[in-house]
């Protein structure tokens, strides 16, 4: 038995006409939307990069500002450092001469005490307590309240060059931050996508933790570093014209009462010669006479 087959249907030329139509309207429209869609896509591509040309020139002005920023503060705080360090080397050279003042403050005393030593050693009514040695005793006193306060003005210059150390430390740590951010910004502001190292080194401008901060507060922290360290540099120059007086009282104060006590020990030196002479003088006139009285007991 032969098997069956049916025959495929036939189209009339109506039909293949209206089918083809069909088709060849589908894929007008078809090529019309994907001429849209370019279109559209072509577009995008356009408005996308010219937001993206804004975005970078908006970007690079921010940074040409940020760079003008970080560039002048960083001016701002070599120029104080410089500053600071001055005033630092003409505070230790103050410091130095203290140190010396106290240094010539010992033999002095040495002297005064040892010439109150020696007037204790004046027997009977030698002994006395005479105007020599109450300036003596004054001039211990001057030397031994010189030392005192001298010795203070060494703790307070002391101190004074710990806060000045202390101001410029955050000098040069905000300084070291100013121009390892100016690096970064040159960096980024000649960065493109067409650059060769923009792949590179990724390890070298790696992300630091660190807390951000605005714009505002990154100009306020550097102005406080700098009027910290003005207002420390003014308190050094105010200790040093301190110092200045305070070593120039000390030594006209010494040199006053050391005169005093020069002449009251010259007018003391006088009176004994005097009174010694005096004695020497009665005491050849009692000898004489004693000499005339045997004479006439042996006649």
């Amino acid at each position: 038995m032969s098997a069956f087959t049916e025959e495929p249907r036939k189209f009339l030329p109506s039909e293949w006409l209206l089918t083809n139509q069909v088709q060849y309207g589908n894929a007008e429209a078809e090529c019309s939307r994907s001429e849209r869609v370019i279109a559209s896509s072509k577009a995008l591509v356009e408005e996308t990069d010219k937001a993206t040309q804004r975005m970078q020139q908006d970007v690079n002005k921010k940074l040409e500002q940020r760079i003008h920023n970080v560039r002048f503060w960083k001016e701002e705080l070599n120029r104080e450092l410089d500053e600071m360090t001055r005033e630092m080397e003409e505070l230790q050279t103050f410091r130095t001469r203290v140190e010396k003042a106290l240094e010539s403050c010992s033999e002095p005393l040495q002297v005064t005490q040892q010439c109150l030593t020696e007037r204790e050693k004046h027997e009977g009514t030698e002994l006395v307590h005479d105007e020599a040695e109450l300036e003596l005793r004054k001039e211990k006193e001057v030397i031994e309240g010189a030392i005192c306060l001298l010795q203070r003005t060494l703790e307070q210059t002391d101190e004074q060059m710990r806060m000045n150390r202390s101001a410029m430390y955050s000098l040069k740590k905000d300084l070291q931050d100013k121009v390892q951010a100016e690096k970064i910004d040159d960096f980024c502001s000649v960065l493109t996508t067409t650059s060769p190292r923009l792949f590179q080194n990724k390890e070298e401008y790696r992300s630091v933790p660190g807390t951000p901060v605005t714009p505002e507060g990154w100009e306020n922290f550097s102005s406080v570093n700098i009027g910290k360290a003005k207002g420390q540099k003014n308190s050094s120059q105010s200790l040093r014209a301190l110092v200045e007086r305070v070593l120039e009282q000390t030594a006209a104060d010494m040199r006053r009462q050391h005169q005093a006590s020069a002449a009251a020990l010259q007018l003391c030196i006088q009176r004994t010669k005097s009174s010694k002479e005096q004695l020497e003088d009665h005491l050849n006139q009692v000898l004489a006479e004693i000499s005339g009285q045997e004479k006439n007991l042996v006649s």
